[in-house]
């Protein structure tokens, strides 16, 4: 912890064509960065990237949550992490339409599981059909989880969804 009680970590992930940019120390936990390319295999298991599985395991052990929002993609959150995540709706009123709405999808989507000793975990038949995960994927990082895309859907999202001068406007109004 630092002196405003915030946990600081110093591990980080950072992938530049498939290496390790090593430790990288963040205010409020683990950072991954990058994508990383992978196959899911005819039994609908993912091999997770070599850099990615070594961190999840040194931080946060084997049991992860994979679930999605919208079936488009997976998401995978080191069960820690989702487990923060579940403390904060469970903080939130029981009927609150968004939170009925959001545990509705991340519980038809969503499984708890863990990585084998190969590093790899099983994609839930229902998310990896609805979203079309099958064979060449991106792993791809979000600061404190990683998303699978099937590669085809998210190359053309990249290119559907351009990143605008309104979108570098939010993220300076952040101070970034």
């Amino acid at each position: 912890m630092d002196k405003s009680g915030a946990k600081s970590y110093t591990l980080g992930l950072r992938l530049l064509g498939g290496a390790c940019d090593g430790p990288v120390k963040v205010r409020g936990g683990l950072v991954f960065r990058g994508s990383s390319p992978a196959k899911i295999d005819t039994k609908g298991r993912l091999k997770v990237p070599t850099d990615f599985r070594r961190h999840i395991e040194q931080e946060w052990g084997t049991e992860l949550f994979v679930t999605s929002v919208d079936g488009q993609s997976a998401l995978l959150y080191p069960l820690p992490v989702w487990e923060e995540i579940e403390a904060r709706l469970a903080a939130m009123p029981s009927t609150n339409r968004t939170k009925v709405a959001y545990l509705e999808r991340v519980s038809y989507f969503g499984q708890q599981t863990r990585l084998d000793a190969q590093g790899r975990l099983v994609i839930p038949p229902i998310l990896r059909d609805k979203a079309e995960i099958v064979g060449e994927v991106v792993v791809s990082a979000h600061l404190d989880h990683l998303v699978v895309w099937n590669h085809d859907r998210f190359a053309q999202r990249l290119d559907d969804r351009p990143f605008t001068d309104d979108d570098f406007t939010v993220l300076s109004e952040h101070g970034i």
